[in-house]
């Protein structure tokens, strides 16, 4: 892979003006191609993690997590900087990133993601590929709401009128970056094939570099263990 990736990220870079930052860019197809390869060679059950109804969710181990870090590494650079110009404001301390959890959904026909949020600071979905079926199906919808495979986010706490949303049908190579805590899901669809994403966390505690161990063990946390301990004690 090229180090000097950047300034071809920076071509395709939409900022949604809407609500929180959400950024959507498109991913260099060396990129892509890492990401699909290493899902197809993984095992790691993910799916008691997560909150989608998707029978087939792989986790990345932390090998291949450190091999894909160098690919996303420049992306998140070109989501601080859009960030920047999104709230006219420079950061006074450049972030730096934690990969906390990187996974794949292989979502099938009638398969979802109910709304929910991520941990971390910022989260990322990337769509691998979407069969033409899907796409099919997404243009012959009728519907106002978020189309079937489609992705909605959900901005705002209150009264209905109080809510917005934002819904996208992805593309093939198409990346979103937005807070974690930005509520979103994804629609069902009723063709009969396979639309494969990559999703992620990352934390702004330490340098992208270090992986947090334990992630992907089911090891608890030292938070967890904590309050196991305050637990015996009441």
């Amino acid at each position: 892979m090229e180090k000097d990736k950047k300034e071809e990220v920076k071509i395709e870079v939409n900022t949604f003006n809407w609500g929180p930052c959400v950024v959507r860019m498109k991913i260099l197809e060396d990129f892509r191609k890492v990401l699909l390869d290493e899902a197809r060679n993984t095992e790691l059950d993910f799916q008691h993690r997560l909150a989608g109804q998707i029978a087939k969710e792989r986790g990345y181990n932390e090998k291949q997590r450190e091999k894909i870090i160098p690919y996303l590494s420049p992306y998140l650079g070109v989501y601080d900087e859009a960030f920047q110009r999104y709230q006219n404001k420079k950061y006074e301390n450049k972030p730096e990133y934690a990969l906390t959890a990187l996974w794949c959904n292989f979502q099938r026909q009638h398969e979802f993601n109910p709304p929910h949020d991520h941990d971390g600071k910022l989260s990322f979905v990337i769509y691998l590929s979407i069969p033409e079926k899907l796409k099919e199906e997404n243009k012959a919808y009728k519907g106002k709401s978020c189309g079937p495979g489609g992705i909605q986010f959900l901005y705002g706490d209150g009264p209905r009128d109080a809510v917005t949303y934002m819904s996208y049908m992805p593309k093939d190579g198409d990346m979103f970056i937005f807070p974690a805590w930005l509520k979103h899901w994804v629609s069902p669809f009723e063709s009969d094939c396979v639309r494969i994403s990559v999703s992620g966390n990352v934390h702004d505690s330490a340098p992208l570099s270090q992986v947090r161990k334990g992630m992907l063990k089911n090891e608890k946390t030292e938070d967890e263990k904590y309050l196991e301990e305050l637990k015996e004690k009441l």
